[in-house]
């Protein structure tokens, strides 16, 4: 089978944008058509000031979730990367064949150094190398499948790059992977600021659904969306961003295309109402789901230790055949 290697970042709460754009198709298709891993990417959440004990709230948070969306540990491998070496070994390797540059020109980089600087503070050396350790953690497990929105898509870019190139200097060692978005909604954007995703790192405002927010509270941030000038319900990307975001997250919760759902309202009013039920009823098994997993702590422990068991046996053969293949020399140990 096709492997699958995606995951999620701790940097705050998972919201809607995270579920409709990612977690819900990791449940329903990638692991049953594939082997796939699911991984809450701690490391990536050391890039910028961040306080510990939130980290590691989140991260649990986050692999509950995930659990809570349906992913079945019985079907996939669900695990945080600071619990498999693996990730940190081989992005130093690939760090010695990506280029400077090649980092300067990541858009995510270029966005968050100049926030960082605007907020007055200094940009970490490891928010300009991050894209390496997602490589790392795509070719660590010959993962020819990366589900991603589509801000991420450059990264997997990087990721075939490096692996083409480790294999043309060194043999051939990792599998090239390749990005998956989904049809709809693969950016769900921001309810008061349709020009920007609905990032999960953003400052709490009522532009952002998170997954664990109350039925009203939902309902109250969907009918305050923006939406645009004129009266006519149409579906134009471009011309009528705001709209447009509306009728996609309409479209995602009940599968219906966006622009044939535009041809049934006549009010902005009408199909915001609908917007906020369906969010509200996508939500509900969810949220059902995760408050039976908090009761139940030892279960998500025992598996992210069982899950970080399967990664690490997936992912070390790979990470030892491109230490070889660079001209490292094997432990004493291994030699014998």
């Amino acid at each position: 089978m096709t492997r699958v290697f995606s995951g999620v970042k701790p940097t705050g709460h998972l919201t809607l944008g995270n579920y409709l754009g990612a977690m819900r198709q990791w449940a329903a298709e990638d692991q049953h058509r594939s082997d796939a891993l699911f991984c809450v990417v701690d490391l990536h959440a050391l890039t910028v000031d961040h306080d510990p004990a939130r980290v590691r709230r989140l991260s649990r948070q986050a692999a509950s979730l995930l659990l809570a969306a349906g992913l079945d540990p019985q079907l996939c491998t669900v695990f945080v990367q600071s619990h498999v070496d693996e990730h940190a070994r081989l992005s130093y390797v690939l760090e010695c064949v990506a280029t400077d540059g090649e980092m300067r020109r990541m858009i995510q980089y270029k966005e968050k150094a100049a926030r960082e600087r605007g907020r007055g503070g200094s940009v970490r050396l490891s928010l300009l190398t991050y894209p390496v350790l997602m490589a790392a953690d795509i070719l660590a497990y010959g993962a020819k499948d990366v589900p991603v929105g589509n801000d991420q898509t450059q990264h997997v870019e990087l990721a075939r790059d490096l692996a083409v190139r480790f294999n043309q200097r060194y043999g051939h060692t990792f599998v090239v992977p390749r990005a998956t978005n989904p049809a709809v909604a693969a950016r769900v954007m921001n309810l008061q600021d349709p020009a920007s995703k609905m990032g999960k790192s953003d400052d709490v405002g009522p532009g952002i659904v998170y997954l664990l927010d109350e039925p009203d509270v939902v309902r109250k941030k969907v009918m305050r969306a923006v939406t645009d000038s004129g009266r006519e319900v149409v579906y134009d990307r471009e011309a009528r961003p705001g709209l447009a975001n509306l009728l996609e997250i309409l479209a995602a919760c009940t599968g219906a295309g966006p622009a044939e759902l535009a041809g049934g309202y006549d009010s902005y009013g009408a199909l915001k109402k609908d917007t906020a039920e369906a969010v509200v009823e996508v939500l509900r098994p969810l949220q059902e789901r995760h408050k039976e997993l908090c009761a139940d702590p030892g279960y998500v422990e025992d598996v992210l230790r069982e899950g970080a068991e399967k990664a690490r046996a997936m992912a070390r053969p790979t990470v030892d055949a491109a230490y070889r293949a660079i001209g490292l020399l094997p432990p004493v140990n291994a030699a014998r």
